[in-house]
């Protein structure tokens, strides 16, 4: 929980992915890395396995998978259960750059 934190105390936004692995196939995968290489170094992306930190999983109330969160300065500023597409999650991480 310290970490987690660390990590959404930042300046810039910070997307976070919350997931489970129930395949081989995790589409997700390949979104994230266009988001992260449309975004560069003005955000942070970030994916936390829901069964590996199940306390913070808890903590946050994420019941499904995935679960995108964007947060700025330790404030969460968006929350979606669900399939997201790069260009969506693109674009919401830049109304926080």
């Amino acid at each position: 929980m310290t970490k987690f934190g660390e990590i959404i105390s930042v300046n810039k936004p910070v997307l976070i992915d919350f997931y489970t692995d129930w395949s081989e196939f995790e589409p997700s995968l390949d979104t994230l890395r266009d988001v992260a290489a449309a975004l560069g170094d003005k955000a942070k992306v970030i994916k936390i396995d829901i069964k590996k930190n199940e306390i913070l999983a808890e903590a946050l109330r994420v019941k499904g998978n995935p679960t995108f969160m964007i947060y700025k300065e330790g404030e969460m500023k968006w929350r979606q259960t669900g399939e997201q597409d790069a260009n969506t999650l693109i674009g919401l991480v830049q109304q926080y750059v």
